[in-house]
């Protein structure tokens, strides 16, 4: 608020109208090109629970890697959008996310998702419940408190309730983890790194499980999926190539109800969210550049070049306003 007090705040900048209409086209582009791409995937795995269905390895898998990326780009795209337009008025506004799913362990998780949440939760949870200050079963009791209500603050339903808890609980192993292991220069070792980052990934994935699932039951009959305790469903054109050849039992094939695009879709953004800078390391937002400073410029420039990709990010993205769409986010 105090930007509004600010004389520069009511003068037209065009480098901040340039900077967020490319902000918010490709914030527009996450959410009504690739969120919206890879819903249909989650939505027709958690159908299928819904009429008694019991979704084998491969499918149980999409659907929850499927959500995993529809989720992060509704929720991330809605948040360019918003920063978008506030730098289009001269206005500020916090990032909301940091390539959460890159994180090195839940904590890290926790300082890149939802990133103005995390912040409240800490500064009116976590602290006035005395933080770390009380010793450590008091600092472990403090963490399940606050993301026991963090998942509340979601909905008043056992899913996000659960979800909280076994967020908290990820996070107390986390920190157990490092107090029995501190000090211990294997730990930065980049295998170990790299396999706490695909731990903490699908740890993510399991309570996103739990997120989406209206009920108890639904994600309990996903888990078993992803675990490979009703089947595998391979897709069934893979039984003519590998089937016959390797004498593979034929209730491991069964059509999954997934198209082709929506798969394409699917692996597009899993790449995005792995391999492409994101919104902050493209635009520099929390880092603004002075004179002498080592901070390296952005990779986003007003020039012709990222004039033309704009407007084709922006073009798609009308396309496919056609279609019924709500933000995922709305409801809470």
């Amino acid at each position: 608020m105090p930007q509004f007090a600010q004389p520069e705040t009511w003068r037209f900048n065009m480098n901040n109208l340039t900077t967020g209409l490319t902000l918010f086209g490709f914030g527009l582009f996450k959410k009504v090109v690739i969120a919206d791409s890879v819903s249909p995937i989650a939505d027709g795995v958690y159908q299928d629970i819904a009429r008694s269905g019991f979704p084998g390895l491969v499918p149980a898998w999409i659907g929850a890697l499927a959500y995993t990326t529809q989720l992060y780009f509704d929720f991330s795209g809605y948040s360019d959008m918003a920063i978008g337009l506030g730098r289009m008025f001269n206005v500020q506004f916090p990032i909301n996310f940091n390539s959460p799913y890159k994180s090195a362990n839940i904590s890290d998780f926790w300082q890149r998702w939802h990133i103005t949440l995390s912040q409240f939760l800490r500064d009116h949870l976590y602290i006035p419940l005395g933080g770390n200050r009380k010793g450590e079963a008091r600092r472990y009791f403090n963490v399940m408190v606050t993301m026991f209500l963090g998942g509340l603050w979601h909905g008043a339903g056992w899913a996000f309730v659960i979800w909280g808890g076994l967020h908290g609980l990820y996070l107390v192993i986390h920190q157990l983890w490092v107090k029995a292991t501190k000090g211990a220069q294997w730990t930065m070792n980049a295998l170990v790194v790299g396999a706490g980052r695909i731990l903490t990934f699908l740890a993510v994935v399991v309570g996103w499980v739990f997120f989406r699932s209206p009920s108890f039951g639904d994600a309990a009959t996903m888990l078993k999926g992803m675990v490979g305790q009703s089947g595998f469903d391979l897709p069934l054109q893979l039984h003519r190539l590998i089937g016959s050849r390797f004498a593979l039992p034929s209730n491991w094939f069964a059509p999954l109800p997934f198209q082709a695009f929506e798969l394409v879709a699917l692996a597009a953004g899993l790449i995005v969210m792995f391999v492409m800078p994101n919104t902050n390391e493209l635009f520099r937002l929390t880092q603004p550049i002075k004179e002498n400073d080592p901070t390296p410029p952005p990779l986003w420039k007003p020039n012709d070049r990222w004039a033309v990709a704009c407007g084709i990010v922006i073009g798609v993205s009308i396309l496919h306003l056609s279609r019924l769409t709500e933000f995922l986010y709305f409801q809470f």
